[in-house]
Order: C-alpha cells, then sequence, then structure tokens
C-alpha cells in the first residue's frame, strides 16, 4: 500500500475495527454495506459516513480513501457533512480503516478462494467415489430435481447423466401425474427423521417397469435447513416376482387358480364381520362331484385334473364377480356368497350350479358327464364363524349324497325341504318341456254388449305324470326364480299362436289370443321374437295380444316404450294386465301404447256389496273411458257384479259367469256355438 501507517488506534478504534471485523467476516451484499457505512460514520463522527463500491464525486464527498490490498481494489471509504470538515488526523484515522479493511477483505477473499477449491475438490472426489458405487445413486433438491446421477444409475435406468441432471425425479415414475410413492414437496412428512426406506416401481428408459427397493436420506446445511435429498434406486424385480410366486403358492390352487381353503377362510371371516354389523346373510355352499374318481381312475390324472379345471370355470362362470370359488382339495369346492338378503337365495344359486353341468364336459374324444352334491349352511342362522359354517355345509353336502341323488340341501331341515321341493319342480319343469307334458287351456273374453267372444286368455297347465294337473301357482315362482320363465313363455306363445292358425284354418272369424308375457322375456328381442313366431304360423298381428304387468313398466321406461311402440307398430295390441295392483301411475299410460285395462280379480271379487272394491273399479272403468281405453274385468262370477260393471261402462268381462277355462276343442265349440251372458 501507498500510504504510511499512522500511530497505534486509541481503546475506541480498537473497539470499532472490531466491529468492521465482525461486518466482513460474518455479513455480505447489502447488509454487510449498511453496517460498514455505520462503523464509518461513528470512526469520524460524521452523519455521513459510507462505504462505496465506486470512485466518491469530490462535489459530494469531503474526505475518501481507496480500500485497496495487492492492487485489488475493493471501494472506498467516504464522509462528508460535518461542520469545519476533516483534518490531517481524521485523513489519518480513515486510512488506518481502509488499510484494516482491506486486509479484511483479502483475507476474506483468500478464504473463499481456497474454501471454493476445497469444495469443488471434494465434490469431484464425492462424484469419483458415487461413481464406484455399484448401486444406483440419485442426490435432488429439496423439491426432487436431480442433481447428481451416478454410474450405476446409469445402468439402472439407461439414461446419461446430461440426460437426466436437471429434470424432475418424476419422469421415472410409472404415472407421473399420481406420484403417491413420494412427493418432493412433503419430505418432512415422508422422511420423519431423516430416513424412509419403500418399495416403487419405476420406468426404464426402454420403457420397461420394474420393482424398486428405495432408500431416501436428508442432507442438511450447517443450519440444520434440508437442501437436497439421496437416494439409493436397487432392483428388486425378481424378489417380488418370488413373493409373488410365494403369496400365489401360499393363497391359490394351483391346479385350478382358485383361491384355497386358506383364502377362502381369509374372506370369508371378513365377510362375515361386515354381515355381521350390517345384519346380512352369508351362505357357503361345499360342493362334491359325483362320478369324478371312475373317471379318474379309468382315464387317467390328466383328464381328470382337466375336468378339475373346467368344473373350476362352471362355477365360476355362475355366480357374482363379488361371490368366491375356492378349490379345498381332490374333487372339493366351496362357493362362498357374501352379502345376500335372503337365506332362499342360496338354493336359487344352488340350482343354477346344478344347472351348469347339465351339458355334458368335452375333454379331446371323451364326452364326460359329471354331477354335484351340494351342502348349504348359512349365517347367522347356522353359525358365527367360518370354521363352523364350513364344517355344517359338509355334513349338509354328505346328507345330499347319502340320499343317493345329486343336487343340494340346507343344514336347516325346514330350509332343506322348501329347497327340496323347489329343486323337483324345477327339475320336473324341464323335463315336462323336454316330453310336452305342458297344455294350454283357453278362457274367453267377451263383449257385454252383445256377449260377443272377442278373445281368449292362453293359460298353461302341467299335466304332472304323478301329480296330475297342476296351475301355474304351483310351478311358475320357480320358474321365474331359475330363468326357466323364458323357455316356458316361449312355449306358451308358440302353442298359442299354432292353436290360432288352427282356428283360422277351421274358418272361425280373427279373435284375438292373448299371451302374458314375463319380465324377463320383455327385452328389445321381442318384437323380433314375436314376428317369427306370427310368420312360422301364418298369422297376421290381429290375431295376437300380448298381456304385461305394470312392474314391467316402471323399471327402464324408455326401453320399455320403445318394445312397446315396436309391437304396437307391427298391429300387435297390448294389455296391462292386473291394473291397479302396482305403482299405478296414469303418466306411462298416456306414453305406452296400451290398448286395454284389465282390472284384476280382487277388486272384482267384492262387487256390489264392497265399497272400496266399487269404489275402485268405477274409478279405474271411468279414467280408462275418459282416455279411450278399453276395459276389461277379470275373476266376473256373479250376474250383480256383471250388472255394475255394464253400469260402470266396463267393455268386456272374463270369468266362471260366462265360462271358466277351457281345452282347445272345448274352446273350439264354444267360439262355433256362441253363449249369452246370463242377465
Amino acid at each position: 500500500m501507498n500510504q504510511q501507517i499512522p500511530a497505534p488506534l486509541t481503546d475506541a478504534d480498537l473497539r470499532l475495527c472490531a466491529r468492521l471485523c465482525d461486518v466482513i467476516n460474518n455479513l455480505s451484499g447489502a447488509e454487510r454495506d449498511e453496517a460498514v457505512d455505520a462503523v464509518v460514520r461513528a470512526l469520524l463522527g460524521s452523519p455521513h459516513g459510507a462505504y462505496l463500491r465506486t470512485l466518491p464525486s469530490a462535489d459530494e464527498w469531503q474526505l475518501s480513501v481507496e480500500i485497496v490490498d495487492d492492487a485489488r481494489p475493493y471501494g472506498w471509504f467516504a464522509v462528508a457533512g460535518r461542520a469545519g470538515g476533516y483534518d490531517a488526523n481524521d485523513m489519518a484515522r480513515l486510512q488506518e480503516l481502509a488499510y484494516l479493511a482491506a486486509c479484511l477483505f483479502g483475507a476474506r477473499q483468500t478464504w473463499r478462494d481456497d474454501a471454493l477449491r476445497d469444495a469443488e475438490d471434494k465434490l469431484l472426489h464425492q462424484a469419483q467415489v458415487i461413481d464406484q458405487i455399484r448401486d444406483s445413486v440419485i442426490t435432488m433438491d429439496p423439491f426432487g430435481f436431480i442433481t447428481a446421477w451416478n454410474k450405476g444409475a446409469e445402468r439402472l435406468f439407461g439414461y446419461s447423466a446430461n440426460e437426466a441432471i436437471g429434470r424432475s425425479i418424476l419422469f421415472l415414475y410409472v404415472d407421473e401425474g399420481n406420484a403417491n410413492d413420494l412427493s418432493p414437496l412433503l419430505l418432512d412428512e415422508f422422511l420423519g427423521a431423516g430416513g424412509h426406506d419403500i418399495e416403487v416401481r419405476r420406468r426404464k428408459k426402454s420403457g420397461e417397469v420394474f420393482w424398486a427397493n428405495l432408500s431416501l436420506s436428508r442432507t442438511k446445511d450447517a443450519g440444520g435447513h434440508i437442501i437436497g435429498l439421496t437416494g439409493f434406486v436397487t432392483d428388486i424385480t425378481e424378489r417380488k416376482q418370488a413373493e409373488e410366486r410365494i403369496h400365489h403358492l401360499a393363497y391359490f390352487d394351483a391346479l385350478t387358480g382358485l383361491p384355497n381353503r386358506t383364502l377362502l377362510c381369509k374372506l370369508t371371516d371378513q365377510a362375515l364381520s361386515k354381515a355381521d354389523r350390517a345384519a346380512e346373510n352369508v351362505a357357503l355352499l361345499f360342493i362334491d362331484l359325483n362320478r369324478f374318481k371312475p373317471i379318474n381312475d379309468t382315464l387317467g390324472h390328466e383328464i381328470g385334473n382337466r375336468l378339475l379345471q373346467e368344473v373350476g370355470r362352471r362355477l365360476r362362470e355362475s355366480i357374482r364377480d363379488e361371490d368366491v370359488v375356492a378349490r379345498l382339495g381332490a374333487d372339493e369346492f366351496v362357493v362362498a356368497l357374501y352379502d345376500i338378503t335372503r337365506r332362499d337365495n342360496a338354493g336359487v344359486v344352488a340350482q343354477k350350479l346344478l344347472a351348469a353341468f347339465e351339458a355334458p364336459v368335452l375333454i379331446d374324444a371323451h364326452e364326460l358327464r359329471i354331477g354335484l352334491s351340494i351342502g348349504i349352511s348359512v349365517f347367522p342362522g347356522d353359525g358365527g364363524d367360518t370354521e363352523t359354517l364350513l364344517r355344517l355345509a359338509d355334513i349338509a353336502m354328505y346328507r345330499t349324497k347319502q340320499a343317493g341323488q345329486e343336487g343340494f340341501g340346507f343344514y336347516s331341515q325346514d330350509m332343506n325341504r322348501r329347497a327340496y321341493e323347489a329343486l323337483k319342480i324345477e327339475s320336473g319343469l324341464r323335463r315336462a318341456l323336454e316330453e310336452n307334458q305342458l297344455l294350454l287351456y283357453y278362457q274367453p273374453k267377451v263383449r257385454i254388449v252383445d256377449s260377443a267372444i272377442t278373445g281368449v286368455e292362453a293359460l298353461v297347465r302341467w299335466q304332472h305324470p304323478q301329480e296330475g294337473l297342476l296351475l301355474p301357482s304351483e310351478f311358475i315362482r320357480v320358474a321365474e326364480e331359475t330363468g326357466l320363465i323364458v323357455r316356458l313363455g316361449a312355449w306358451v306363445l308358440e302353442a298359442a299362436c299354432r292353436q290360432a292358425r288352427a282356428w283360422k284354418e277351421a274358418g272361425l272369424p280373427v279373435i284375438r289370443v292373448a299371451v302374458n308375457i314375463s319380465a324377463r322375456e320383455f327385452t328389445p328381442a321381442l318384437p323380433g321374437r314375436v314376428r317369427g313366431i306370427l310368420d312360422r304360423q301364418g298369422l297376421t298381428p290381429q290375431w295376437l295380444e300380448l298381456e304385461i304387468t305394470e312392474s314391467m313398466l316402471m323399471h327402464g321406461s324408455e326401453r320399455a316404450v320403445a318394445i312397446m311402440d315396436e309391437l304396437s307398430a307391427m298391429g300387435v295390441s297390448l294389455s296391462l294386465d292386473d291394473f291397479g295392483t302396482g305403482f299405478s301411475s296414469l303418466s306411462y299410460l298416456k306414453r305406452f301404447p296400451i290398448e286395454t285395462l284389465k282390472i284384476d280379480r280382487s277388486f272384482i271379487h267384492g262387487i256390489p256389496d264392497d265399497i272400496n272394491d266399487v269404489a275402485i273399479a268405477g274409478a279405474i272403468t271411468g279414467m280408462a273411458r275418459q282416455m279411450r281405453r278399453r276395459v276389461i274385468a277379470e275373476g266376473v262370477e256373479t250376474p250383480a257384479q256383471l250388472d255394475f260393471l255394464a253400469q260402470a261402462g266396463c267393455d268386456e268381462i272374463q270369468g266362471y259367469l260366462f265360462s271358466p277355462p277351457l281345452i282347445a276343442s272345448d274352446m273350439t265349440a264354444l267360439l262355433s256355438a256362441g253363449r249369452q251372458l246370463p242377465r
């Protein structure tokens, strides 16, 4: 320096220099500049002392000294605004301060340069060490942007360091939009006290997805603030696959892929807890295969195994997705029905399972027929835990098997008896459809004003070989529950149209033959099926009337409108059966092409003595006439009922007053001869 070093500083000066040293070493930026300004003002007693980075203006500052060390300039000290100006002593004090500051600035710069070189050396060494680590090592800033990427990461992910550094770690996630295994913005929550191990799925540059074990640790600065993360991303795909294989072996049957006993018990325990809280039923159906052992012994284990696989497939296809089919071993299976509303539902499912094996199983050139013996237990009535229910269902299965027949049985004797009767009806009805045991009776519909027969209703009967003639009330419910109602309805429609053709060929005038349509038949396929039957029988649509119920119109009304519009456009008459017994609504009468309302017999029985029946029948008749619909009353049995209906404006009647249901030949005779209504 070119300044002459003055005499030693006073104690006050030393205290100020100590403050200056502290300022320069510990502060930086604007904060440091403001603090140095304060030191200069205190040293010279000037209200306008300042530390300047550039040469001060002579007009503005009364005294200024450059801060320079070994030709390295660090700025200027300048003061102004003191009355009387500054003397040589002030200049000396300021020069001494500048000299001290230059030394401090220089030392600070040297320290920084050394520290920077040390840091760079350490970083280089760290990078070299990290690169030598075979595992993948990735460092990130607190927001998840990659700051370092070693050779192990390159080998694992396929990306070079240049491709990865600077990008968000999310680009390695299987789904960037759902990065739920780690949110970089919530490090404290996920890392807790400083470490976190998780198993995640990641995606390589090639697109391959793999399982990885991710170990994370936080990096902090001297003040304890999080400045980044270090992650170690190890490929554990083989281990996960092995775990999955072990899990599958532990919980699934190796041959069929169905749950085994362990998983069945686990799932059923959970279902029982839920059912107990919700007051629901759970049923277990224990299934043993009939005739499996001779097939397995005769044709060999390979055929036997393939047969067991087909059994599992058919059982699975026969139940809901939320229910479970399990194989316990050998030829024993269990179907678990979770969340059923009534105990009887288990019997309906058992019938479906039995029906699924009516068709033979074809394996190579072998046509194999297999039967089922099914035992049923139901929670909560039969037992409160899975093992008890399994044991009781097993007992019920053996009871069924010991009876020497295929079928099912409930552990509860009362339920067993009712279910057995339903099974008898179902199997008998299937046989009746195949062996021509069904026949139709016909009940005439009569116009009140002139006693003319305007149509007939076809009513199915079952000529049972042991029980005799059975009415629909004895078998229709079972037909509906098992789905046989579709086959039964198709038979009735075909047989009724065949009889109408016979009347047509006999030269009888056109009458409407009415057929009841079930809810299962009322589908978009119905119009096409009706058209096909009419074409086969050579009939015009005027010969056919379809009777539907109110409940069928209350579900899927838009679809119902489309079906009825298509039938009506064909010329087929539509009538609403049992009107008044369902959710009667005038709104759908306006929308649907219904020609006739049929007053249910329950409203006719009390006429004319029951004022409620009189009011209801009168109201329906008056409403129908206002809406220009025909009205027919069924179940008319007395002249008094006929007189009331005639006065109320009813168009037609049907009932024993005119004629009971008749076989086809008797109905033909009645159509030919005619008959008057009794008055």
